[in-house]
């Protein structure tokens, strides 16, 4: 596939460029979730086995913040681990955007996820999560999404996030895309299963939300206003990621035909969501980058 950006000067490099954003800016973009996660989340296309085919998947971009100087974080790719492992080969494609004046263009970006068949990516030992470092061009538009966003039990609990709560999701089902440039497609959800925590044990959670491919990745956030917890009802708005699309909760359907039995895959409209504090750890398992 053509590059267009081939005067990008990172494309092959693993280790993310820093950011300088100050804490003042990034806490106004950070008013509107929906809109960070809109800016932080691309399609991620690879080639698969077969001819003429490809996997796609949802990817969003986190700020991991540097272990030695505050001011500064590196760029990850986080997504579902089986996104990246059903590509073959060193390369993916993630579908940037560059804003020009009041207008977005899509970019076409490829990025290495392997080094001689070597992942680049790392994955939770125990659930559907990778993460990389990733450079990225100036000229993309991307709002990465900070760590402190990651809920995390104390968070679950505070907050008293329970089965019935609706969430955001962003995505590009069946590698559908919003527009022309590229946007993700917004949807939304309940909470279906319970309980929540504790994180580490309970993995996942089933969510309301019915799963198409390509929307595996994506990230699963709140955003709520005027919300009841701690039994009062609190002024403001409590928003935060509480995780990413895993895969299409499924059963198997056995049908009797004379003697032989037949088994049917069985789609229940239903999505499996890894808790973030899974993204977390995975996120600490990131070697330091050099010069770190």
């Amino acid at each position: 596939m053509a590059h267009p950006m081939k005067h990008a000067l990172f494309v092959h490099v693993l280790f993310a460029l820093m950011l300088t954003a100050n804490t003042a800016s990034a806490s106004e973009e950070m008013s509107d979730i929906h809109t960070v996660f809109m800016r932080s989340t691309f399609k991620v296309v690879g080639k698969a086995s077969g001819r003429n085919k490809s996997a796609q998947g949802t990817a969003f971009i986190l700020a991991k913040p540097s272990a030695t100087d505050p001011h500064k974080a590196y760029f990850v790719l986080v997504t579902a681990g089986h996104v990246l492992k059903n590509m073959v080969g060193d390369e993916a494609v993630l579908f940037l955007r560059k804003k020009i004046g009041d207008t977005y263009q899509r970019m076409l970006y490829p990025i290495t996820i392997r080094k001689s068949g070597r992942p680049l990516w790392v994955d939770h030992p125990e659930a559907d999560v990778a993460v990389m470092y990733i450079s990225l061009p100036t000229e993309a538009d991307v709002i990465p999404v900070a760590t402190s966003l990651l809920a995390t039990d104390e968070m679950l609990k505070q907050f008293s996030v329970h089965p019935g709560d609706r969430l955001s999701c962003l995505g590009f089902p069946r590698g559908i895309e919003a527009n022309d440039a590229g946007f993700p497609i917004l949807r939304s959800g309940q909470i279906a299963s319970y309980p929540l925590v504790p994180t580490k044990s309970v993995g996942a959670f089933i969510f309301d939300f019915n799963v198409f491919e390509g929307n595996s990745g994506g990230p699963v956030y709140l955003s709520d206003s005027n919300r009841i917890y701690g039994g009062t009802t609190n002024m403001g708005t409590v928003q935060f990621l509480v995780g990413l699309v895993s895969e299409q909760a499924a059963y198997s359907e056995e049908i009797k035909m004379g003697r032989n039995t037949l088994t049917l895959p069985r789609q229940l409209g239903l999505a499996i969501v890894i808790h973030a504090s899974l993204i977390r750890e995975t996120l600490d398992m990131l070697p330091q980058p050099e010069g770190e």
